[in-house]
């Protein structure tokens, strides 16, 4: 267990933004988040993962628990499938090449998302036409008033887009311990459609794409598209992508012909929010050090000092010029404290 007092977490969050704990504890066992819980008030504690989804905006008056629970477990095997328990604090790409190297499919295309494995659920990540719940078992979580160690399901997590149970109702509650997920030995249901794996797939010629041509597919692109955090600090896509009614969109197509959309259950439509940023003149949009990034308009970038106030004020300017042209309102991926 590690301790300090009035510790920076600039290398704690991928933007890279300078604020302080009062004090920082890592974990690496159950055990010794149970010890520190029970000397700690729930309401003196900030739970700290991989710090990838986060916008920080001030000093953490609190104890900053971070998570480092590690450990990759094989629960159960068949001839088809596999079920793994994987700590916390493994850190997520990792965990992926580790599957990918196994020959277990189902996450290849989540490949090179920053963060870790406990947080993953909280947001219910997703890249390429593929979430985090495609193939979740369970998650156990602390909860932070008892103590005890709960066991969610699918259902009880209810997903939804970046979204889950932990979010919303149960949102400071519980702490992710490790989460279990269940994977393809063979017979692996790939997904190339989305985005751009189909045409970098074709520009290598390959025909029957394995699991790792579609990991070195999905992180070819993303490392054309996405800024490396250890580079430039970024929390990768900073809004949402919008969805909203097709009633409405038919009305927003007529201004806009060349908008693209995706067509979802419910006659609702998603729109990418990159798309709107771009075309509203926002990509590259600087200032001081805050930035919307070059290549990829959906990713916010800390150039280097920029204050995490400066990059929240950075992102209300960019709803209010796009609620302003399309009348819709983006909401922020990252959670900001």
């Amino acid at each position: 267990m590690q301790v300090a007092e009035n510790f920076s977490l600039k290398e704690h969050n991928t933007f890279g933004v300078d604020v302080n704990a009062r004090k920082f504890v890592s974990v690496h066992a159950t055990e010794e988040l149970r010890e520190v819980l029970q000397q700690t008030y729930a309401s003196e504690i900030f739970v700290l993962g991989g710090g990838s989804n986060m916008l920080l905006t001030q000093d953490i008056d609190k104890t900053v628990v971070h998570i480092g629970i590690k450990g990759i477990e094989l629960i159960s095997e068949s001839r088809d499938e596999v079920v793994l328990k994987v700590g916390a604090g493994e850190n997520w790409h990792q965990f992926v090449l580790y599957c990918i190297e196994k020959g277990y499919g189902g996450l290849e295309n989540l490949s090179l998302i920053p963060g870790n494995v406990g947080t993953a659920p909280v947001q219910n990540i997703g890249a390429y036409g593929v979430e985090l719940k495609d193939t979740f078992e369970s998650c156990e979580a602390m909860r932070i008033q008892t103590l005890e160690i709960k066991t969610f399901n699918l259902q009880q997590c209810e997903f939804d887009y970046r979204n889950s149970v932990f979010k919303n109702k149960l949102k400071g509650e519980y702490i992710i311990t490790s989460v279990n997920f269940r994977l393809s030995k063979r017979n692996h249901q790939l997904s190339t459609s989305y985005g751009a794996i189909q045409a970098e797939l074709d520009k290598y010629e390959i025909k029957e794409p394995t699991i790792k041509n579609i990991s070195d597919a999905v992180v070819s692109i993303r490392q054309q598209k996405l800024p490396d955090p250890r580079e430039l600090g970024n929390s990768g896509s900073f809004f949402k992508n919008p969805v909203i009614k097709e009633s409405e969109f038919k009305k927003l197509q007529k201004q806009f012909p060349e908008i693209p959309f995706y067509a979802l259950q419910a006659n609702n439509i998603k729109i990418p929010a990159g798309w709107l940023i771009d075309q509203a003149g926002l990509k590259g949009y600087r200032q001081g050090d805050a930035g919307v990034h070059k290549n990829q308009a959906l990713v916010l970038v800390n150039y280097g000092n920029a204050t995490g106030e400066e990059i929240l004020g950075l992102s209300k300017e960019i709803q209010d010029k796009i609620y302003k042209k399309y009348k819709i309102r983006l909401e922020p991926e990252v959670n900001v404290f």
